[in-house]
């Protein structure tokens, strides 16, 4: 707190604030305002709401912040910046952003929110840096009168998803964030313009396309799709490399590469599953010539940022937020990413200073190193508030009551509002 409390200009939104953030890191079943100000002692979930919504704080400078702590604790010459989405599955049409669209949420296409995120990982550690929330062209950018009502500033335009990493990425860069690498999904391997992008910056990218991606072969003289590529590869093209530790090990996969184009800068990944014989392609671009395995090391770290994701939902209420309005949504957002940089730099204070053998796990019978949620369990009996009385229990029942009693009655007005005359 005391690395944000600046950002806020007046003693009642900092409190809200550290307020916020605890109950964050609680035992709360859903971190929404309702339940987090029950959980500070308030008798009303007024001050959370104000935190959100017209308190004067501004989220992108405390975004800043977050960014900055993570690189002091995390940052490395290994560093990676890793895109990516995540959705926010909603039931209304009145949230910021929402809309029928695809999320790998729910693997489908649900009623969602989707936001962009950028994440900072390296052998220490990883955390989310940044966010942007996507705002689909056709129902939202173009629909004067709906952004007002969600308070989506003029200023904020239609933007590819591709295009809000690339700003994410500058941003970040130009913040002095050492990574010498971005890595993302075909989303944005595809985009020409974001590869562009990240070479103009002088920063190496290892980005997964699709099975059709063309790329150009024999010094740039023909063109051939990535699959055909790897169909005519032989056998002694392939390496075996470890794409990092996973839950259960090593992630050993079988790897091949090939130059594309007229330098020896640019080269097509190929990854094999050892099991399956599934495939997957990178398009990939360094400053300066570099193994094939830190081609595959740098790949390996893009399931960092779902990681991250995991770690955001379950941990710190990432996506329990219950609010429409564009500010709300970066601010709970923000403090949310704020709340696992926490913990994630003190998981990373608390690691080993020697690299990983994975060789001493199979011998040590010694407990794994601090976890984000170890530590955040920690955390919740260090903080935890004395008993609740009874009465402040039945005080929060008969709110939620008389909350909800009046949002039913506002949901039958407008349903009998809506039924022709009988």
């Amino acid at each position: 707190m005391a690395r944000i409390a600046g950002r806020f200009g007046r003693v009642e939104p900092r409190a809200a604030a550290r307020s916020y953030l605890l109950g964050l890191l609680s035992n709360a079943e859903r971190k929404n305002c309702w339940q987090l100000a029950e959980q500070a002692g308030h008798t009303r979930p007024g001050p959370m709401q104000r935190l959100l919504r017209h308190a004067r704080w501004d989220a992108d400078a405390v975004r800043d912040e977050v960014r900055a702590y993570a690189a002091e604790h995390l940052g490395g010459e290994d560093g990676v910046l890793i895109v990516d989405e995540t959705g926010f599955l909603k039931k209304g049409q009145s949230s910021a952003g929402v809309q029928r669209q695809y999320t790998g949420t729910a693997g489908r296409i649900e009623n969602a929110q989707v936001g962009v995120f950028l994440a900072l990982a390296t052998s220490r550690g990883r955390a989310l840096i940044d966010r942007r929330l996507y705002l689909p062209e056709h129902s939202w950018s173009n629909d004067p009168e709906r952004r007002t009502a969600a308070g989506i500033p003029e200023t904020v335009q239609f933007a590819t998803k591709p295009r809000l990493a690339s700003e994410m990425i500058a941003a970040a860069l130009d913040a002095g964030i050492t990574a010498p690498w971005v890595t993302g999904d075909e989303a944005y391997g595809q985009d020409p313009q974001l590869r562009a992008a990240i070479e103009a910056r002088g920063t190496g990218y290892v980005l997964a396309v699709a099975c059709s991606m063309r790329v150009r072969i024999n010094h740039g003289r023909t063109g051939v799709r990535a699959d055909t590529v790897a169909a005519r590869l032989p056998a002694t093209a392939w390496q075996r490399h470890s794409a990092g530790n996973g839950a259960k090990g090593p992630r050993y996969y079988d790897w091949a590469w090939i130059h594309t184009g007229t330098d020896s800068h640019h080269h097509l990944l190929i990854r094999r599953n050892r099991t399956t014989g599934e495939l997957a392609f990178y398009l990939c671009w360094s400053p300066t010539e570099v193994p094939l395995s830190e081609l595959v090391r740098v790949a390996g770290a893009r399931w960092s940022i779902e990681e991250c994701f995991q770690a955001a939902k379950g941990q710190v209420g990432l996506d329990h937020y219950q609010v429409r309005h564009w500010t709300s949504w970066h601010r709970h957002i923000t403090l949310a990413m704020l709340a696992l940089a926490f913990l994630t730099a003190l998981a990373a204070d608390a690691a080993p200073k020697s690299p990983a053998d994975t060789r001493h796990f199979v011998r040590s019978r010694d407990p794994i190193t601090l976890t984000v949620p170890e530590i955040r369990h920690l955390l919740v009996a260090v903080f935890t508030s004395p008993a609740v009385t009874a009465a402040r229990l039945l005080h929060w029942s008969a709110w939620r009551r008389r909350h909800q009693a009046t949002a039913r009655r506002s949901h039958y007005q407008r349903r009998t509002a809506g039924e022709p005359a009988g």
